[in-house]
């Protein structure tokens, strides 16, 4: 079976890490930023040689499953036309220095994905890939055998769109580890003891159930 073709929105260091075991994994790969995709055509053929660079409204149309790389503030920027009726993972995360410091991403009524998946009403929004740091997703990508890589924590609301989620995070070098709902992605972001979490799957269990019971 062929694999989907991978969309990242965001060519910084987070999206061209991506980029780079999305490629190295076998996927063809798609990447764009807010600028035109002639501005990062360099540093994708340096960071992420068989990337390719295009337009945000081109990856978008062009991708399977689309990863979102972006400040957590520039969300409502995301065409949406593109991404209908398709797997989003949500690698976002609030962060002061860029996205300001009035919070209003993570609510007692909402996570920042579960606002993600409000604005992408017609995609399937899963939390993926945002709790571990981009130099420690490229160091340990691979390490060990199932069970013994490193986890990636995954939150989503469908079935078959969390499945597709963990075969990408499988295919990129670690062992998927699944909440049950898009809500408990709250758990993995900043100021929870899971964030920059570095663990292998055991390890992160016991780190998830003690902020469950927070909850």
């Amino acid at each position: 079976m062929n694999k989907p073709v991978i969309g990242i929105l965001g060519a910084g260091k987070l999206g061209t890490t991506l980029a780079k075991l999305s490629t190295k994994a076998g996927y063809q790969t798609l990447i764009a930023s807010s600028k035109p995709a002639a501005k990062i055509q360099l540093t994708i053929s340096v960071l992420a040689p068989k990337a390719t660079a295009l337009s945000a409204q081109e990856v978008t149309r062009q991708a399977d499953i689309v990863i979102l790389a972006l400040p957590l503030s520039k969300y409502k920027t995301i065409e949406k036309t593109g991404l209908a009726g398709k797997v989003v993972l949500d690698a976002m995360n609030y962060w002061w220095e860029v996205d300001g410091t009035d919070n209003i991403y993570t609510t007692k009524d909402h996570s920042s994905s579960e606002l993600v998946q409000q604005y992408l009403s017609k995609s399937t929004v899963v939390k993926a890939l945002n709790h571990m740091g981009y130099h420690d997703l490229e160091d340990e990508a691979g390490n060990g055998k199932d069970g013994q890589r490193k986890a990636i924590t995954l939150a989503g609301d469908d079935f078959k769109a969390v499945a597709a989620a963990a075969k990408i995070v499988t295919d990129l070098g670690f062992d998927p580890l699944i909440l049950d709902s898009l809500a408990q992605g709250r758990i993995l972001e900043p100021g929870t003891s899971l964030f920059c979490a570095d663990e292998t799957q055991k390890s992160l269990q016991k780190i998830i159930d003690n902020e469950l019971q927070k909850l």
